[in-house]
């Protein structure tokens, strides 16, 4: 197992209901994978370097995970189709 520093941007126009549940369900994935959520860190609204499908801004949130070094495909293979997620960085934090 393996600690993972995974940082999603969020549609900007999303109500707090909706983030949650989008954030619910990439828990849900990570626990389905045998690993946990440590800690999550909403940074709110915030404005991009560059225009991202369109977007100007976004929802930024930042989850601290352990998971199997396997796992991290089929994670990153949900956020990619994910909708709601406009882009995702998942880093592998030095120990």
């Amino acid at each position: 197992m393996r600690k993972y520093e995974l940082v999603c941007i969020l549609q900007p126009d999303l109500d707090e209901t909706a983030v949650n549940s989008a954030l619910d369900r990439v828990k849900g994935w990570v626990s389905d994978a045998g690993g946990s959520v440590d800690k999550v860190d909403m940074w709110g609204k915030r404005r991009m370097a560059y225009v991202i499908r369109k977007q100007r801004d976004g929802q930024y949130a930042l989850l601290n995970i352990t998971l199997p070094a396997k796992a991290t495909a089929d994670l990153e293979r949900n956020l990619r189709f994910l909708e709601t997620v406009i882009r995702y960085m998942l880093t592998s934090v030095a120990a």
